[in-house]
């Protein structure tokens, strides 16, 4: 299969790095307006890969488009949709995730998948909330906070998100909150450990929800410091990184087995364009192999089955961990 990827920042870079050992994948055509970065990422990769230069979607012939871009990818989307093409969009977006969720039906015409939020959150804690809920008879909530960020587009995001409005389900409706509201003390895997997280405008419930009908509670929250709070409400006041560090993402289901109830914690240490790239290209790998669970627009937790994605994953180097609790202090 011809691969398309379109933006080659932190994520796709490494998205594209990943794809080049992923079986299946022929070729890596790169678009991006940065020519320079578009000739190292290739040069990094080999022959596998090449520029789109000044060719068309329509001459590269893609069978698989990647959106790894700043916010925005409904129209790219609609666009590799005409082409007959699936589509795997890495934004952690809310309006993003809205447009492409709507492409459900257009997308089921073209007999094809579009892959929303297959990045690190949402993405992997998609794969997380499914595979934890193989443990339940019923699942009643799930909880998603994530800390970190990708590049400079990512923190962006993340700014914007912690002053906008978050939309969680409970009780059987969507439920709005002003983003940086409800802090709550998070625990993320060793080193991270406990961040103080808030509610943002984060697209995992939206994402989850499908796959929970019966779920009466799914939020998110995002890591955040009092100076984030103070100055979310105003631009960004200083460039953001070009890549920030680690990153870490918690998922709590909790649920009933056995008529008893229970919760399942587990978590991902890693950086998150890392972990993005590597989980955009597994996404990647699931349709070349025809492995989707099904067609049309939907969150990975619809789209791939987690167990075989979670150990292809770990191949690459992203491990999960499963929080066991300890024995009280005597």
């Amino acid at each position: 299969m011809r691969v398309l990827l379109i933006g080659c920042g932190a994520v796709g870079a490494r998205a594209a790095r990943q794809l080049a050992s992923t079986a299946g994948v022929e070729q890596v055509i790169i678009d991006d307006p940065r020519a320079d970065q578009v000739r190292v990422v290739c040069g990094a990769i080999g022959d596998r890969a090449e520029p789109l230069g000044e060719r068309s979607w329509e001459g590269a012939r893609p069978d698989v488009v990647i959106l790894a871009t700043p916010p925005g990818h409904g129209p790219s989307a609609v666009r590799a949709l005409a082409l007959g093409a699936h589509v795997v969009s890495v934004s952690d977006s809310i309006d993003d995730a809205r447009a492409l969720l709507a492409l459900n039906t257009e997308a089921l015409d073209a007999g094809v998948a579009v892959c929303v939020g297959a990045g690190f959150a949402p993405g992997l804690s998609c794969l997380l909330a499914i595979h934890a809920a193989d443990e339940f008879a019923t699942v009643d909530e799930i909880h998603v906070a994530k800390l970190g960020t990708a590049g400079p587009a990512c923190a962006r995001q993340h700014h914007e998100a912690l002053r906008s409005d978050a939309c969680d389900w409970r009780d059987g409706r969507w439920v709005s909150s002003p983003g940086g509201s409800g802090r709550e003390l998070c625990w993320f895997p060793d080193p991270v450990a406990g961040a103080d997280c808030y509610r943002a405008a984060l697209p995992d419930p939206l994402l989850l929800q499908p796959a929970f009908a019966g779920a009466t509670r799914i939020t998110a929250r995002m890591a955040a410091t009092r100076r984030d709070r103070l100055t979310s409400r105003l631009p960004m006041l200083r460039p953001p990184h070009a890549e920030a560090g680690a990153g870490a993402i918690r998922v709590e289901v909790r649920g009933r087995r056995a008529g008893v109830a229970d919760v399942v914690v587990f978590g991902v240490m890693d950086r998150p364009s890392v972990a993005a790239g590597a989980m955009a290209a597994v996404t990647v790998g699931t349709i070349v192999a025809g492995g989707l669970r099904r067609r049309g627009a939907g969150g990975l937790a619809e789209m791939l089955a987690p167990l075989p994605a979670l150990q292809e994953l770990a191949r690459r180097g992203v491990k999960c961990a499963r929080f066991e609790g300890a024995d009280a202090v005597r």
